[in-house]
Formats: structure tokens, C-alpha cells, sequence
């Protein structure tokens, strides 16, 4: 790792990480920018080829990067039958072409399905991440111990952000399961290893989530949608998803109490809407009423309305119920390892070693306004990855305030929290890819 990029995500440790001169983080992020770009594009084909086909030799400014950024459909660009046929070799091959490290020379010889597929890589140190869309095709991202090792001491740095900092002496819920490739699920295991003190550190279930079931569920979510599933196939999908539904709402059941209890002390919890109102149903049970949880507990909330009816104040209910605690905010997706973490005035923050950049909606050219609001097509290149390229263009729209300071008075350019989706209802995008994993967590039957 060359010292620049090295400084700029080292600067994440330092208690102004997110208060950094913006003119100067931009020509330090470029320098970065152009010494990662000569190195990955030695050791990474689909970048080559990229830019080869642009023209671009070197990263003279941020415009230079456009063209190298790829989209998330890169990630599941493979032909599906790899998958459906068993070819694990082939798919290896696929890979390799976005990975720095080779992932070829790992035996996959005895592997029958993609879970284990993603299991023997892994332990040869590529580190998949799968997310599976709409479709139920899914993206394959690889990373390394290192970037592991960095992502989690962002989240230690980062999660809190301003007004707290783990220190591993929290009992911390995390409802989802322990354990599966994919982000939501690595989140919270680094959530719970950064906040955690030892035995105190609980999960929905034990229980891995495994990509082979994600994605036929969106397969057969799919097919029912385009009224293409046999009488059959229906059947079969709503009888697993009501014994999926069963075991998660009981293994909610015995965590709700234990979360009840501890609620004079400082917590971190962390669960979909749908579960925090089961959890608000339980609590008027025993005659808890709102505001009684610890004002430094910190609670996150998300997801979880897909598949599901939830009353039209859902959200006002979950937080009328905490009260005056701590929210946990962040924005972030798959592709990114860093995220930005949101501050009093509302504000995502945009850590150093993340190159933020605004594109026009079809994300062929960079807007650098110098100040105001403008909005545009978010996308970005993260410094931190070595398994990777980490350049993408995003399917969010977003606003960026371009003023020397946000209004919390910290410097550097922030993001309004008014994040929206370019993509039209039934696309496949990620709102897709969360709908999925969330039904799957919560064993929820189609709308």
C-alpha cells in the first residue's frame, strides 16, 4: 500500500477524521487515486480492458476515473448456468478476472453448491461477499483478510459517530443471523465484535444464511410476480416460507425478553422495523412503556417492509418507543467498505480514504461544483480495498452540499439525508438485493 493511500485511511483513527480540510484531502485522494489506478490495472482484466477501451493511461483528474468506474451488475456478469450447472471451476475463472488475487488456485473440485463454493474460497482467504437481486442471480465480490481487518476498524472508528466510540463493553442484539457472505450479516458481526464485551454479544440465530436459499427465493418471488410459477412451485415456496417465518419469529421471541431487560443500561440493538414493533408488542405485555431505554443505547433500525403490513407510523412508533437514544446512521452499500456516518445536522460525512464523486444521472460526467447544493448520481472510489477495485457507480441519487462547512461545523463536503433510488419500482437494483435478504431474516411471505 503506498504511503499516501495508507495516510489517508490511517486518518480514520484520529478524532477529527471527519473535520478535514476539503482541498486538501481532494489533491492527497487523487494522488491515491492515480498510484492505486497503475497498480490494479496490472493485476485486474475487466479494469485493463476498461480502460483500454476509454483511453485512459492515467489518473490526471477525477474526471480520468468515470470511465473506470463499474457498475454492481459487473459482480454477477457470469452466465447464469455456471451456477445452475455446477461449474464451480469456471465460475473461479469469472472471478479472477475482478480480483487482484488469483482465485483459480483454490481446489473447488468437491464442491456440490455455491455455498460451499464461497466456503473454500474463504478459507484460502478470499473473502466473498454475495448479495442476491430480484432476479435471484447474485453478485460475487472478493475481498482479503487485510480489507477485513481495515473494514473493521473503520466500523470501530466510524459506528457512534459523533457522540459515541465502542469499546467492547456493551451487551449488544443484533437481529439477523451470526453468520452467511453477506454485508448486512458482516456488519453485524463487526458491530458486535467492536461494541461487544465478552458473553454479551447475542444474535437472531446461529442459523447461517445461505446464498443457495436467498437467491432461489428471489428466483420463485420472481417467477410468481411474472405469474410464471407452477401450482406446484407455490406451494412448495409458501411452505418453506412459513417454516421460515416460525423459526424466526421464535427465535425473536427468545431474545425480546432478554432486550426488555437490559434496557436501563447503555445497548446496542440492531434490527428491521418489523422487529422492532414485535419487540414494542412484547414490551406493552409487560407494561413497558415508552422512553425507558438508556440514553446511550444505540439503536439502529432499517429494512424490513417489504412482504409485510406495517401500520402508516411505523417509524414513529419505534422511535416514540426508544426515546432519547442514540440512532445509529449511516449510509453505505455493498460495494463500499467504508461508510458515512450521519451527524446532528443530518449530514452524511465522507471518510478520507473514500473518494466521493457526483455524476450526472446516466453517470458519464462528473459535476464539480464548488459550492451549493447539487444533485446527482453517487458514486465513488474506496481506497481500502486490496482484494479489488473499489470505483462504482451507485444507483442512488443523491444531494451534496458543496459548502466549506456543514451546518454541525465540521468541514468537507456532506450528503443530504434525502437518498432515493434512480431505479423505477421492480427493477433490479438494491433496494431489490435488501427486500430479499430481509424476507429471508424475517421468513416473510409475498405481498
Amino acid at each position: 500500500m503506498t504511503p499516501i493511500r495508507r495516510h489517508l485511511l490511517d486518518l480514520i483513527t484520529q478524532p477529527d477524521a471527519y473535520d478535514q480540510p476539503a482541498d486538501e484531502i481532494r489533491k492527497l485522494q487523487l494522488e491515491a487515486a492515480r498510484e492505486l489506478f497503475a497498480q490494479r490495472r496490472e493485476q485486474i482484466p475487466v479494469l485493463r480492458r476498461r480502460a483500454d477501451e476509454s483511453g485512459v493511461t492515467e489518473i490526471r483528474s477525477f474526471a480520468d476515473l468515470v470511465p473506470l468506474l463499474f457498475s454492481h451488475t459487473v459482480y454477477k456478469s457470469y452466465p447464469a448456468a455456471m451456477v445452475e450447472q455446477g461449474r464451480w471451476s469456471r465460475l473461479s475463472q469469472w472471478l479472477k478476472t475482478l480480483s487482484v488475487e488469483d482465485p483459480t488456485t483454490v481446489d473447488v473440485s468437491g464442491v456440490t453448491n455455491v455455498d460451499e463454493w464461497i466456503a473454500t474460497l474463504g478459507s484460502a482467504g478470499h473473502l466473498i461477499l454475495a448479495t442476491s437481486g430480484s432476479s435471484g442471480k447474485c453478485s460475487f465480490l472478493n475481498a482479503t483478510r487485510s480489507d477485513f481487518d481495515l473494514k473493521t476498524r473503520h466500523f470501530a472508528h466510524t459506528l457512534g459517530w459523533p457522540g459515541l466510540k465502542p469499546n467492547r463493553d456493551r451487551a449488544v442484539f443484533q437481529l439477523s443471523p451470526s453468520s452467511g457472505p453477506n454485508s448486512a450479516v458482516e456488519a453485524a458481526r463487526i458491530g458486535a465484535a467492536v461494541w461487544g464485551r465478552p458473553g454479551a454479544t447475542h444474535f437472531l440465530t446461529d442459523e447461517p444464511l445461505k446464498i443457495s436459499e436467498v437467491s432461489a427465493m428471489a428466483a420463485i418471488r420472481k417467477r410468481m410476480a411474472e405469474g410464471a410459477a407452477t401450482p406446484g412451485e407455490i406451494a412448495q415456496f409458501e411452505s418453506k416460507s412459513l417454516e421460515q417465518g416460525r423459526r424466526m419469529s421464535l427465535a425473536l421471541e427468545g431474545l425480546v425478553d432478554r432486550i426488555l431487560a437490559a434496557r436501563h443500561e447503555p445497548i446496542v440493538l440492531s434490527g428491521l422495523w418489523a422487529q422492532h414493533l414485535a419487540i414494542i408488542r412484547r414490551a406493552r405485555e409487560l407494561g413497558i412503556q415508552d422512553g425507558e431505554f438508556h440514553p446511550q443505547s444505540y439503536i439502529a433500525a432499517g429494512g424490513g417492509i417489504k412482504g409485510v403490513t406495517l401500520p402508516p407510523d411505523y417509524k414513529e412508533q419505534v422511535n416514540r418507543f426508544y426515546g432519547n437514544v442514540i440512532r445509529g446512521t449511516a449510509y453505505g452499500m455493498t460495494e463500499q467498505a467504508q461508510v458515512m456516518p450521519r451527524c446532528e445536522a443530518m449530514r452524511y460525512h465522507c471518510p478520507p480514504g473514500l473518494i466521493m464523486l457526483l455524476l450526472d444521472r446516466p453517470g458519464e460526467t462528473l459535476l464539480e461544483p464548488t459550492s451549493g447544493i447539487v444533485a446527482g448520481r453517487y458514486a465513488f472510489l474506496d481506497l481500502l480495498y486490496d482484494g479489488r477495485w473499489g470505483g462504482l457507480i451507485s444507483g442512488d441519487k443523491v444531494s451534496v452540499d458543496f459548502a466549506e462547512r456543514c451546518a454541525c461545523g465540521r468541514r468537507g463536503p456532506t450528503i443530504l439525508d434525502t437518498i432515493v433510488r434512480y431505479a423505477q419500482t421492480g427493477e433490479d437494483d438494491h433496494i431489490g438485493c435488501a427486500g430479499t435478504i430481509d424476507a429471508y431474516v424475517r421468513g416473510a411471505m409475498p405481498a
